[in-house]
């Protein structure tokens, strides 16, 4: 067990009926559930940001919301975390002004703007904190994130894997695809419901824990792959270790077969997330800032073909944000 990192000590309550309230179907809901367009007002409080920091260099992972006056932009932000806590779970923050300034400049915006959210924390072992996600034209294995490539990414939460899970995830978009790259995005109360209808066996596997694959988001000598339910909760909310691909990887990695309980479980997750009713597609363009509860809903994204111009290339800046633990990847 010493390749094994493990987590089977999160609660693991269930199955267990969920709250209608927080299921939805993708007939359910139209873009105003989950839009908020930034007016002139908020484009002035970002010119203000903006002079305020070139007057003042100061390193951008120093900056906070607390030293600048922006009340318009703190609203538009409390509301895009009421929706992903309380409404839909994700939110798109559209027409950030990306081609009035310089591309760093936005960046730090996007940076001290998401921290209304939730804390800023590492996505990667040596404490990355903004990531680009593009590709970069490396094979999708072990130690290859699926985001450094141009793979389709089947229905999943960020940092399955890790020791604690991001609570919220943030893209901005500076550039899409030339074709594809698609965002999907799948409510997990109404995975679990539907699972707990069609496949009540398989949904109890799920409770129990499985491996998942580290992508060698660790320290040389650290357990190289987790050992966590894909469900749990914590009081009534429920958290899911969503990614069946890193499941299949992580039983690959330590030369394990998977179990028949838990191999019919992940294809019918597989099969449930196929469903259309059960997803939003929703483009991400240039500008525009994607939010989405990293606990309760899943994301997809289609493969896609880019631009051979770098400055073309689909290129997006992720942000964690996490309320426990310290900012490090670990917490």
């Amino acid at each position: 067990m010493d390749a094994i990192l493990n987590l089977s000590h999160e609660v693991v309550e269930g199955p267990r009926s969920v709250d209608k309230k927080r299921t939805w179907l993708a007939s359910d809901l139209t873009d105003v559930d989950w839009s908020i367009f930034l007016g002139q007002i908020a484009h002035d409080e970002i010119y203000a940001m903006i002079q305020h920091m070139h007057a003042n260099p100061a390193p951008m992972y120093l900056r906070h919301p607390d030293q600048f006056n922006i009340p318009n932009l703190r609203h538009a932000y409390a509301k895009c975390k009421t929706i992903l806590n309380e409404g839909v779970g994700f939110s798109v923050i559209n027409n950030l002004p990306i081609d009035a300034y310089e591309i760093d400049d936005i960046v730090s915006v996007y940076w001290i703007l998401g921290q209304l959210i939730g804390p800023n924390v590492a996505q990667k072992w040596n404490g990355t904190m903004v990531y680009d996600v593009t590709d970069t034209k490396q094979r999708y294995g072990y130690g290859v994130r699926g985001s450094a490539t141009n793979v389709e990414l089947v229905f999943h939460t960020d940092n399955a894997f890790g020791r604690r899970v991001p609570d919220s995830v943030g893209l901005l978009c500076r550039n899409h695809a030339k074709s594809g790259g698609l965002s999907r995005f799948c409510n997990l109360y109404s995975l679990h419901s539907r699972m707990e209808k069609e496949y009540s066996i398989e949904l109890a596997r799920l409770y129990q824990p499985v491996l998942f694959d580290r992508q060698a988001e660790h320290a040389e000598e650290a357990p190289i792959v987790t050992f966590a339910p894909f469900f749990s909760w914590s009081g009534d909310r429920l958290r899911c270790r969503a990614n069946t691909s890193l499941i299949r990887k992580g039983y690959e990695l330590v030369e394990q077969k998977i179990d028949l309980p838990l191999l019919k479980a992940i294809e019918a997750i597989d099969d449930v997330t196929s469903s259309p009713d059960l997803w939003i597609e929703a483009p991400l363009k240039r500008g525009e800032v994607q939010y989405l509860n990293n606990h309760e809903v899943g994301h997809y994204r289609s493969d896609f073909d880019d631009y051979d111009d770098v400055d073309k290339k689909r290129h997006l800046y992720r942000l964690w944000h996490r309320s426990d633990g310290d900012i490090t990847y670990d917490g």
